[in-house]
């Protein structure tokens, strides 16, 4: 087992994917509460952890880390169309 510490790239791409893990549980917990205090609470919990992962992941993205491609406005718009329709 390497005993090197982890480099602050590596660091934060696990926080995200933590934050990622621990968000798809409390939304599992929300979805599944049939108490409405108790699902009020998850929700809040919820939020705050997708407050924590948008912070990471725009750390991460401000230093370069992870670079995403903005998507096509004809392709936005389809997909647009495409929901809406459904309504």
């Amino acid at each position: 087992m390497n005993n090197l510490p982890m480099k602050d790239q590596e660091m934060m791409q696990d926080v995200l994917a933590s934050q990622k893990a621990v968000t798809g549980v409390y939304n599992t917990f929300t979805n599944e509460c049939v108490c409405p205090a108790l699902r009020d609470d998850f929700l809040i919990i919820l939020r705050e952890e997708h407050m924590i992962q948008a912070d990471v992941f725009s750390e991460i993205q401000r230093r370069g880390w992870y670079n995403v491609m903005p998507a096509e406005q004809q392709k936005v718009q389809q997909t647009r169309q495409k929901f809406q329709g459904m309504l």
